[in-house]
């Protein structure tokens, strides 16, 4: 695990290198090489069972994603499609290993942040604002049920698993925001942190 998590990171910091200063094959070839990783990791885990599938087909929709957004001209209708459905194999996946419970400030949080992540960036979307807004409440939708899992069985599975989708609630959140409201010199850095480091938590708990 930790062999696999050193690869992981470094050719994540490769494609943040090429992002800032490298040459564009660079930052073309390695965000999908570490998501590649990534799936052979899950693949290998040794808790891997057939509900762990939805594992892999999510990694392989943010694969696609990753590929739309890397394009000349983005699709990012598609691109926001493929996160979408990503994020939904995932909560599907923490959702079959919960029974019923509710704990009610979580999705009170979880609706202040989506309520003010949309106030920031609502003007700009235009005629995307149905897709991301779809895409915002999945993404919650995500945190929800991990949290949920996580404070029913507090185990260490849950725990990685909920860090992992609260990473990517982080870096989604940095990825519409400097895309439709306004840049800053380190929300690639800070987005690819978070991105490739959700995939990884989620992915980790199933070795757990």
């Amino acid at each position: 695990m930790l062999w696999s998590f050193i690869a992981v990171f470094f050719s994540g910091w490769l494609y943040v290198d090429a992002a800032y200063r490298g040459p564009a094959w660079q930052r073309w070839a390695f965000k999908p090489i570490t998501l590649i990783l990534l799936l052979f990791l899950a693949w290998q885990a040794p808790m891997f069972n057939a509900i762990s599938y939805l594992v892999l087909a999510g990694l392989c929709a943010s694969l696609v994603g990753d590929a739309l957004t890397l394009l000349p001209r983005q699709r990012m209708l598609y691109a926001v499609g493929a996160f979408f459905l990503s994020h939904l194999l995932y909560t599907i996946w923490f959702a079959g290993q919960l029974t019923f419970t509710f704990f009610w400030p979580l999705p009170v949080v979880l609706l202040v942040i989506g309520v003010l992540w949309l106030a920031v960036i609502w003007t700009r979307l235009e005629e995307m604002r149905l897709p991301v807004l779809a895409f915002i409440a999945m993404t919650l939708m995500m945190v929800w049920v991990a949290g949920e899992l996580w404070f029913m069985r507090p185990t260490d599975t849950a725990l990685s698993g909920f860090f992992g989708a609260g990473l990517l609630l982080l870096g989604n959140i940095i990825w519409l925001v400097s895309k439709y409201r306004c840049r800053f010199r380190a929300d690639t850095a800070i987005y690819a942190a978070c991105y490739f480091a959700g995939h990884f938590f989620i992915v980790r708990a199933l070795y757990l």
